[in-house]
């Protein structure tokens, strides 16, 4: 039985590839402004600058992570539509440096929490802490306190610390004893996972996976890619020291800050908002899935599909923005049924039929 008749998959997946505003990318760095928007910064109202600066940023990743462009442009995207990235590959794919590179290239605070099946909510959030001086306790924050935090293995760890991030994530608030604390600004979760190993994880649930904005995947490099990598760590290339490898800081908190005002002047017409609905509705009258897309899913496809427009130089957002974000937006929020996953079908497949088969606005 099959809703669709599963034809080749059309290539809808983004291959993320810089638009030709790259070329203007700035070859030196341009001043990096505060964190604090207080040192003097003019608005970007047009937000050229701030798109010149971002696609710096992935010029300046490539110095340290090699073939991974969709990927990189995948976490611009949710930083510009303040959303949370799911990363999964198997070991060695450089996720973890990946992160790092793109944080040292937009100077913003990143946090590294190794998550474990002993670990903690006070871990993550913080505790309070008692302090001998004054006879009190103090609140000590813990490391989700940042700009960007790197959740690496996230499914080790229990539902319960999962639960502590999952208000961080949706709320960014922690809140201990009573009292919600609110995190930085920006505040972005890039969680890694291993999509072979299952022993001793907690799989995520659903109301958290849909707290992520995108799932991108992390493949094998090609042979040409992996012969770089290889030329590069013969030379010398030490991926815990960026600095060395050249990655500069490029854009800081006030260009983020114009790019998502940018974004959010995007257009977008009553044509391509129906398109996305349709696109979402017919993921749920899918036989092959047994939970289709959320309306949060929806307004996840509009966003990224305008941050995608943004990031290609137009104020418009067209069909194939829909389509080229649809994949990595809403591969995490449906779930197969256990046949389908016997007969070999994959999240990816039946959305890739569903977008060769749902009528386009023209």
């Amino acid at each position: 039985m099959s809703e669709h008749p599963h034809p080749p998959a059309p290539d809808t997946t983004p291959s993320f590839s810089a638009p030709d505003a790259a070329a203007a990318a700035p070859s030196t760095a341009p001043e990096v402004p505060g964190n604090d928007r207080r040192d003097g910064h003019h608005p970007d109202p047009s937000g050229d600058a701030a798109r010149e600066a971002l696609l710096a940023v992935r010029t300046e990743v490539g110095r340290a992570v090699v073939g991974q462009e969709g990927t990189v442009t995948g976490v611009l995207i949710a930083l510009l539509c303040r959303g949370h990235v799911l990363l999964e590959g198997v070991p060695g794919v450089a996720k973890t440096l990946l992160v790092r590179s793109l944080s040292a290239a937009l100077t913003l605070q990143t946090t590294r929490v190794q998550f474990t099946p002993d670990l903690m909510p006070g871990d993550l959030t913080g505790s309070l802490v008692y302090d001998a001086r004054t006879s009190d306790f103090t609140f000590r924050p813990g490391p989700v306190f940042t700009n960007l935090l790197l959740a690496d293995e996230i499914n080790r760890t229990p539902p319960k610390t999962q639960a502590a991030l999952l208000e961080a994530m949706e709320e960014r608030q922690v809140s201990v004893d009573g009292v919600s604390r609110p995190l930085p600004t920006p505040f972005i979760v890039a969680a890694t996972q291993n999509p072979v190993e299952y022993e001793g994880t907690y799989p995520l649930p659903e109301a958290q996976l849909d707290r992520f904005l995108l799932k991108l995947t992390m493949d094998l490099p090609g042979r040409d890619d992996e012969i770089e990598v290889i030329r590069r760590h013969s030379a010398g290339f030490d991926p815990r020291d960026l600095a060395a490898a050249g990655v500069r800081a490029v854009a800081g908190a006030d260009q983020l800050a114009d790019a998502r005002a940018a974004v959010g002047r995007v257009q977008v017409s009553p044509e391509v908002l129906g398109y996305i609905v349709d696109v979402v509705r017919a993921t749920r009258s899918a036989p092959s899935f047994q939970l289709g897309v959320s309306p949060r899913g929806a307004t996840a496809l509009l966003n990224t599909a305008r941050a995608w427009a943004w990031l290609n130089g137009r104020g418009y957002a067209t069909p194939d923005d829909v389509k080229a974000l649809a994949l990595p937006t809403l591969r995490h929020r449906v779930a197969l049924r256990a046949e389908a996953q016997m007969d070999g079908v994959s999240a990816d497949g039946v959305l890739s039929s569903i977008l060769a088969t749902v009528p386009v606005p023209r």
